[in-house]
């Protein structure tokens, strides 16, 4: 069943299979993995029940986060045993004041100082370090897009379908599959190696994601991808 199951009232499935929403667009033909923000700003150093997680970082996504790690593990190795390039995303430090934008005003914690922060901040999590070859990407807004150059390199390697997995689900994630539907490149979020803060905002940002942007897929679903795609070098455009 999808993680939205029992969320919507009986109008809204009506009314969106009626409209036509939800339709499967597949894989394309020369894919590449997108990992949003896996860093100890989202982790933590170590499992913890979110209550306990938020009062050292208030943006730790508790179990949740952890829960994840296994799978991008996976997503990871495939990946790279197929020649699939492999791209990571983190926050841009934040030097002054105005980097904070529209942060500071949706959130009374953007500005605080933790020990957290201080030691390891937007560090990418051991668990799933970047590896030689893999591009790590400094972002300052939600989306993987904006700001940045992911779309020149994946124009350059001729990407036409990008995995998506990370944090959070409802803000980072949805933005860069939201902007991916902008520039007409399928993507795909691997339900199991997405993540978010709130239950409900995961499970709705999901549906969202695959009733407008483009596909939630199983990670079995997307591993059976990689692995069935040419031997061929994807790392090349």
């Amino acid at each position: 069943m999808p993680a939205w199951d029992g969320l919507l009232t009986e109008q809204d499935e009506l009314v969106f299979a009626k409209a036509g929403f939800g339709h499967s667009q597949g894989f394309g033909q020369r894919p590449a993995v997108v990992v949003i923000d896996v860093n100890y700003n989202f982790t933590g150093e170590k499992r913890q029940p979110i209550l306990e997680a938020i009062e050292v970082s208030r943006n730790n996504c508790g179990d949740a986060a952890w829960d994840a790690i296994p799978a991008l593990q996976r997503l990871l190795g495939t990946a790279r045993a197929n020649g699939v390039p492999i791209f990571y995303t983190t926050n841009a430090p934040r030097y002054h004041p105005i980097d904070t934008g529209r942060r500071a005003t949706k959130n009374n914690r953007t500005v605080e100082a933790t020990d957290e922060t201080h030691r390891r901040r937007n560090q990418i999590v051991a668990e799933i370090a970047p590896q030689d070859g893999d591009v790590v990407i400094e972002k300052d807004k939600a989306s993987a897009f904006f700001g940045t150059n992911l779309i020149a390199f994946l124009i350059e390697r001729g990407v036409d379908q990008i995995l998506v997995g990370g944090t959070s689900t409802s803000g980072c994630v949805r933005a860069t599959v939201v902007d991916a539907w902008s520039y007409n490149l399928n993507a795909a979020v691997v339900e199991e190696c997405a993540f978010d803060r709130g239950q409900t905002s995961h499970k709705m940002a999901l549906f969202d994601i695959n009733a407008k942007y483009g596909d939630v897929v199983s990670l079995s679903s997307a591993e059976a991808y990689l692995n069935g795609l040419p031997k061929a070098d994807h790392a090349t455009g």
